[in-house]
């Protein structure tokens, strides 16, 4: 098994030999390129991130500037919604469904290193998988660590610390991330907190 097998493997391995610098570096040619476009060159955008990226639904956005370590390791479904200044450290898989939306600032992490320093000097890491569900809404300034499986339709509260699943249909925030409550029919007429839609066409 060669170092990028292992990393794809959830693996340890060693990330500057079997070709994996220059992936890392054919990848940065994109983002550079995606990050520097003027905002009118929309066509242009989508198809570098159609480049990069292992998946790219129907109707799916990334907002720059965008970063990430290799792209094809990110999935990302039908009208996906990424704001400003999202970083994926893609060395494992990252899938996120469908309808999912990810407020500026957004960190999601699969690497990681050993905690021993002997261990960790060694230059041995690893990438473990992230899931992000359908319909999830991800505030700002939120940090997802590697593991992580956020189920359908949750969402995380702004700045929040997710280092552990969050089940679907939940509201979870904090630092370290845990559940506040259940997403519930009720809230289906508030637009925020008790403000209540005026609108008769929001469903």
């Amino acid at each position: 098994m060669n170092q990028k097998e292992r990393m794809l493997a959830g693996l340890p391995y060693r990330a500057w030999l079997d070709g994996l610098s220059e992936e890392r570096m054919a990848c940065k040619r994109l983002i550079h390129e995606f990050n520097r476009l003027p905002p009118d060159e929309e066509d242009r955008a989508e198809e570098l991130l159609k480049k990069l990226l292992g998946k790219m639904g129907r109707d799916a956005w990334i907002n720059a500037p965008f970063h990430c370590d290799y792209g094809y390791n990110i999935e990302v479904g039908d009208n996906f919604f990424a704001n400003y200044g999202l970083t994926i450290l893609d060395v494992g898989k990252v899938v996120i469904g469908d309808n999912a939306q990810i407020a500026p600032n957004v960190s999601i992490y699969t690497a990681g290193h050993p905690v021993h320093p002997d261990s960790r000097n060694s230059g041995y890491e690893y990438g473990i998988p992230v899931t992000i569900g359908d319909n999830v809404w991800i505030g700002g300034n939120v940090v997802i660590l590697p593991g992580v499986a956020i189920g359908d339709s949750a969402v995380i509260g702004a700045g929040s610390v997710v280092t552990k699943d969050v089940p679907p249909w939940t509201i979870a925030a904090g630092n370290p991330c845990r559940v506040i409550r259940k997403i519930t029919e009720e809230d289906r007429k508030y637009y925020f907190r008790d403000q209540v839609f005026d609108v008769e066409d929001y469903t």
